[in-house]
């Protein structure tokens, strides 16, 4: 841990992300009973050691683009920002929240505090197996999500909020289902690589 209370997390992008591989989608608002679909954009960089920045952006009008720092632990890295897997959970654990917060709210279920508490548990063999000439693995093992709310709502309703929430949340979906993904390598300006599933 650094001596120095600074930790940058980030602040609001003076720019867009400019990605040069794929075009982004404007935003085109959903009429009803379709659903609205949207994206959101990101351009990342490589700094000294293991310090990354990244520019994103949602790309519903309104969501400004947030420039966020990342880094790794000492020795490895500085300790200056979260690591990536910081970002990952608690993007999984503030999206549930969101949509906790929106249906009670439009609902009017009567809240009187809401919490979450989640464990997400990973392996990798990064610290180890490097040294030895074995390539580098990794996996998420498990994730556990407490939602604790007090409220004088019968049972039935909050039981029902959950699952709305649970059923809303889109970082949940893409845990529990599986979803479309490609990863593509240029290399000095050469597609050498193009995955997908």
């Amino acid at each position: 841990m650094t001596e120095t209370a600074a930790y940058h997390v980030g602040e609001r992008a003076e720019q867009m992300p400019q990605p040069t591989q794929y075009e982004t989608s404007p935003f085109k608002k959903g009429r009803p009973p379709e659903p609205l679909q949207f994206e959101i954009n990101l351009t990342a960089e490589a700094h000294d050691r293991q310090k990354k920045s990244g520019i994103v952006q949602v790309n519903i009008p309104g969501f400004s683009p947030v420039k966020l720092y990342c880094d790794e632990q000492t020795p490895v890295g500085d300790d200056t920002a979260p690591p990536p897997l910081a970002y990952m959970c608690a993007g999984i654990a503030f999206c549930l929240m969101t949509h906790l917060t929106d249906i009670y709210t439009a609902r009017k279920i009567k809240i009187k505090s809401m919490n979450i508490e989640q464990k997400v548990r990973f392996q990798t063999n990064l610290s180890n197996m490097r040294d030895l000439g074995h390539t580098t693995e990794g996996e998420t093992l498990g994730i556990e999500t407490h939602v604790l709310i007090d409220s004088d709502e019968p049972q039935e309703v909050i039981m029902s909020l959950m699952d709305e929430a649970e059923n809303a949340c889109m970082a949940h979906h893409a845990l529990r289902n599986p979803i479309p993904w490609s990863s593509r390598l240029v290399y000095n300006g050469e597609e050498v690589l193009s995955r997908n599933g």
